[in-house]
């Protein structure tokens, strides 16, 4: 098992390590994305089983979404200073256990809180896989082996209909997230195993920034999903403070000074563009819920509506 540990300043790896690099984080992205699509196709095998409201089924679909998207920037923190290698392998763990967690919940409610834990476990396989990609390859292959990332990944917008459809009829929904144990088991092995450890340049947690960035996105990703005014601005107000606090840091957990870079910038606007459209949590979820009720449009019986 590799033990050396290498700053972000160090040489990067070389041969057989890259690859393995990149087809270990390459598979865990493929598996967490593909996982937040193909429930989708599942809601209304699981409103039969589970006897499952409206109202819980959209929760089905956007726990995930919003424990990932709470926690994104504080994991990527978390790994500079104890280890990319091993919380990248602690969330790929964490999702499997969570999928556990859905694929033998008894009731709704036990569900949900699987899909909440999934999101988290996403979390932190999501943006350590990147920072492990660009610590193992130097720059002049760093572009070939995200472009290689992000295609694996993009695979699982239209596999994700189609695997969850075919799982589904074929079997049960359940097995959509049985299959992620044995694989997210062998992935947090081998991560272990088969990469070496690499941190931040700078091991400093900046706690305030964190406590900041997570609320702040939690109300944004409540009003979008719940709805509400009251949410989105206390979002706004917690970024904008989060912001204030990045500048004045000794320690940021986000240095406002890279966005300076155009190419910095410029790759982050793509990026975005990228991961969006695969989420796809705005404007999917009615959708998604839509097809849930077995009607193809809202439920109009009095018990969907009141979520019952």
């Amino acid at each position: 098992m590799p033990t050396h540990t290498r700053t972000a300043g160090e040489p990067a790896v070389e041969g057989r390590t890259r690859t393995r690099v990149l087809v270990i984080t390459s598979v865990a992205s493929l598996m967490v994305v593909l996982d937040a699509l193909v429930v989708a196709t599942a809601l209304t095998a699981i409103r039969t089983d589970l006897g499952a409201s409206l109202a819980e089924l959209e929760w089905t679909v956007n726990a995930y979404g919003l424990s990932f998207a709470v926690l994104l920037m504080t994991a990527a923190a978390v790994g500079d200073r104890w280890g990319r290698r091993k919380v990248f392998a602690a969330g790929v763990a964490v999702f499997a256990g969570a999928s556990l967690v859905c694929a033998a919940a008894p009731d709704v409610g036990t569900l949900i809180a699987g899909r909440l834990l999934q999101g988290a476990g996403a979390a932190f396989v999501m943006p350590l896989a990147l920072a492990l990609l660009s610590s193992a390859f130097p720059g002049q292959l760093r572009p070939r082996a995200l472009g290689v990332f992000a295609s694996v990944s993009g695979v699982a917008v239209p596999l994700g209909p189609l695997v969850g459809g075919s799982v589904v009829a074929g079997v049960s929904w359940q097995w959509i997230f049985w299959i992620n144990v044995p694989i997210g088991a062998a992935l947090a092995f081998l991560a272990l195993a088969k990469i070496g450890e690499s941190r931040g340049p700078d091991g400093a947690v900046d706690v305030p920034g964190l406590v900041l960035a997570g609320a702040g996105t939690f109300g944004l990703m409540w009003a979008l999903v719940q709805g509400g005014v009251v949410p989105a601005v206390a979002g706004v107000a917690a970024l904008v403070s989060f912001v204030v606090r990045e500048r004045r840091a000794a320690h940021p957990m986000l240095p406002l000074h890279l966005f300076r870079s155009r190419r910095f910038s410029a790759a982050n606007v793509v990026i975005f563009f990228h991961w969006a459209p695969r989420s796809g949590w705005c404007s999917s979820w009615r959708s998604s819920c839509r097809r849930g009720s077995g009607t193809g449009r809202w439920p109009r019986d009095s018990r969907w509506r009141r979520g019952d």
